[in-house]
């Protein structure tokens, strides 16, 4: 009874309310955005369990303080470190596509270009996006399965090394004859970037959302996979009913019609082009500066 008394008297200046500033309210307000984020996005992945369960640990770990259960608050003590350790590998997956996700944020696409995509008005041209629309019905009209991964910023060469390189021109005629049954090509996905086929047969990462229906075959998986970690957008065909599904950001939209699927492929140029003259404005800059410094 005593250590509670105590505990509770030690509290009161823990609870005691400081002169805070307006600076202190800026900091507030940010680390109260920051976590609130942080909640929803361990609310949306496989975390959100793993984490009730290190909650349920620390509330042990404080009643132990509070009656001080000295062999209890040993334990901890010397488990602590390896305790951390223990979530950064057990959260692994989820802290890699956070950062990820915040490697995409245009903001720091458009300070830091990492690659030369950025120069590129456009991505696809008017002649790639009618041929992949032309083939992605065409296939949806005899059921067959197709997976169609699109590039955009982040490049896909860690999976292009899981097919079989083609580098070919995008054609509707091509396309059709890759996913057609019985074909060498046919199993897997392939990547498109800007008007050509990189690669066919290339295996994608697999999605462990939840959240995702449990009629979506492995097929859509992967495409909502690939999607989850990169900023590309994948079309997909299913084999059994010949619904036409695009993934994005970890997200997949059903049953489109043409126009729908034209008008998100033309909606990639359009950012690209955004990109491109941010890009040259920021370049032009830098190099008017660099005058200005001679």
């Amino acid at each position: 009874m005593n250590a509670i008394i105590s505990f509770i008297e030690n509290s009161k200046a823990w609870l005691s309310i400081p002169d805070i500033n307006f600076t202190d309210w800026v900091e507030i307000a940010i680390i109260a955005f920051m976590i609130y984020h942080i909640i929803i996005w361990v609310k949306d992945t496989r975390a959100w369990m793993l984490l009730k369960g290190v909650v349920v640990i620390l509330v042990f770990s404080l009643i132990a303080s509070i009656l001080n259960l000295s062999v209890i608050l040993w334990i901890a003590s010397k488990t602590i470190n390896v305790g951390i350790i223990a979530l950064v590998i057990i959260f692994q997956p989820e802290l890699r596509r956070a950062l990820e996700q915040l490697g995409r944020k245009n903001i720091v696409m458009s300070i830091m270009p990492f690659d030369e995509q950025k120069d590129k008005n456009e991505r696809y041209s008017e002649k790639t996006i009618t041929d992949l629309v032309r083939a992605t019905f065409e296939l949806a009209k005899t059921k067959t399965g197709a997976l169609i991964v699109c590039e955009q910023d982040i490049i896909l060469n860690e999976y292009v090394r899981t097919g079989i390189i083609m580098d070919s021109v995008v054609s509707s005629q091509l396309l059709i004859n890759i996913f057609e049954h019985n074909t060498p090509l046919h199993d897997g996905a392939i990547i498109i970037r800007g008007d050509r086929i990189v690669a066919a047969t290339c295996y994608l990462p697999l999605s462990d959302n939840l959240l995702l229906s449990k009629d979506l075959g492995t097929r859509h998986r992967a495409g909502v996979g690939i999607s989850e970690v990169s900023d590309s957008i994948t079309i997909i065909v299913s084999e059994e009913t010949g619904a036409v599904s695009i993934a994005e950001g970890g997200n997949i939209i059903r049953n489109l019609d043409a126009d729908t699927l034209r008008e998100r492929l033309q909606g990639c140029d359009k950012k690209a082009s955004q990109s491109a003259k941010k890009f040259k404005l920021w370049k032009g800059r830098s190099k008017d500066e660099e005058k200005v410094d001679q």
